[in-house]
Formats: C-alpha cells, sequence, structure tokens
C-alpha cells in the first residue's frame, strides 16, 4: 500500500461493485484480486434504470414523468417480469424494469405489455358493442391516468369514437399495448445501479469457507464476486450468508 506492505494471516475482500460511486464504490477488489491471479469477469451495470433517446419515446416518457403503471410484463431475453414500471424524465424505471435490465445486452429489445391481466381484443370488442360512440382515449383512461392514455392515443393511434373501428384495428391497439417493443438507449450506469454484473470468479472461489483456491488467506464475500441476486433484499442476504460462511474459517 501507500503505507508499505501489509501482512496478516487473513485478509477477506468486502469491497463491494462498482454501483453508486456516490458512497465510496471503486475497483479496488478487483484490482487486488487480479495482483493475486484472480480472473474478473467484465462488469456492468444492474438492477438500473433504463434511458430513452429516440424522440418520439423521449416526448412520451418527459411528459409521463413520475406516472406509474402498476402491473406489466416485462420480457427481455428469455426472463420476465410482472411488477410496475416507471416514467421518468430519462426513461424507464420501475421494479420489473430494473429486474429485466440484469439481462439486457447494449441493442436488445425489450418487450413491455401494459395490461398482462387483460384480455384486450375481447374487453375492446366489449367497449365497441357497450359503448360505440365514446372515444379510444377515454375508454383507455379507465386503464391508465387520464394523461397517459391522451398520450397514448395521440402518439400510437388516432383516438376516434370507438365504433369506428374495424375489428383489425382494434387487434392492433390491442397488440400494441400487449406487445409494446423498444430498444433502449442505455441505462443509467453505475450512478443509480443497485448492483454490479460480473466480478471475481466464482469458480476460483472455494463456495463452502469463500478462501481463493489461489491464494490460502485471501477470501471474497458480497459483491466484489460475480453473484448477483434479484430484487428483494436477495444482494444484502448474500453479502450477510458469505460474510457468515467465510468468519466460520477466518
Amino acid at each position: 500500500t501507500s503505507l508499505g506492505p501489509v501482512r496478516c494471516a487473513s485478509l477477506v475482500i468486502a469491497t463491494g461493485g462498482l454501483s453508486i460511486p456516490t458512497l465510496g464504490a471503486s475497483g479496488f477488489g478487483y484490482q487486488l484480486a487480479r495482483q493475486f491471479g484472480h480472473s474478473v469477469l467484465p462488469t456492468r451495470a444492474g438492477l438500473v434504470p433504463f434511458t430513452i433517446t429516440e424522440p418520439q419515446l423521449k416526448a412520451i416518457c418527459d411528459e409521463l414523468s413520475g406516472t406509474s403503471v402498476e402491473d406489466c410484463l416485462v420480457s427481455c431475453n428469455g426472463q420476465s417480469f410482472r411488477e410496475n414500471i416507471l416514467f421518468t424524465h430519462r426513461g424507464l424505471s420501475g421494479p420489473a424494469i430494473l429486474q429485466v435490465s440484469s439481462y439486457w445486452q447494449a441493442g436488445d429489445t425489450i418487450e413491455i405489455n401494459l395490461l398482462p391481466h387483460l384480455d384486450l381484443v375481447e374487453w375492446l370488442s366489449e367497449q365497441q358493442r357497450e359503448r360505440p360512440n365514446s372515444e379510444l382515449k377515454t375508454i383507455l383512461a379507465e386503464l391508465f391516468t387520464r394523461k397517459m392514455a391522451g398520450l397514448l392515443a395521440e402518439h400510437w393511434f388516432s383516438s376516434k369514437p370507438l365504433k369506428q373501428y374495424a375489428p383489425s384495428e382494434l387487434e392492433q391497439i390491442a397488440g400494441k399495448l400487449s406487445a409494446w417493443q423498444l430498444v433502449p438507449s442505455g441505462t443509467e450506469g453505475y450512478r443509480t445501479a443497485e448492483v454490479t454484473l460480473g466480478g471475481v470468479d466464482t469458480r476460483e472461489v472455494s463456495s463452502k469457507t469463500m478462501e481463493s483456491q489461489k491464494s490460502p488467506g485471501l477470501y471474497f464475500i458480497g459483491e466484489v464476486l460475480d453473484v448477483t441476486g434479484h430484487l428483494g433484499g436477495f444482494n444484502f442476504q448474500w453479502a450477510w450468508a458469505s460474510a457468515y460462511a467465510a468468519a466460520q474459517y477466518v
């Protein structure tokens, strides 16, 4: 170190990852791991909001900043999460977005079902039969906030009385709301990420003692390792559990 060599019988690396640098996060743990011959898998932000720059979609996000949709199904690369989403002035956030962000890579498409609890074709057809003179935006305001319904009707559809829509048009509306596809421009990065994906290769660390298999007496615990959990306290639990495991042997 800058104060000279440090000698000890055991050394535990509990430095965390790169997430939220304002709290002191740094790559020191990875640097030290490499110093002792460990492999460090590529790192990136996880459990993090998406940013949107595509002009029309960015305009919607800006207008709806602070608006949440309580029950959405968000999918990417074979993984799906059903929770709420939140529009922000930067893009999209909320639990379902944070969860799926850990499986997203730059350029990937995410798909959002804004109303997974409804058969929208059936529901829209029913509204058309019962309220043929009601406008689409008025009907959608029963599912979303009035502002969101108006914006979707303006940007995605041509709002008019329901009786003027052909069955195929109602199917297209239902399809858009049930399978909204978009490509985020990126994420908010480590600044707001709750976890760091990647890190010290777990294959080089004992799963029982957390001790390095390359340098006896060296231990790695918590987020510095390539272990990432879902939302809900799992990453805290991993930090505590791995610390307890190492403590039995240090």
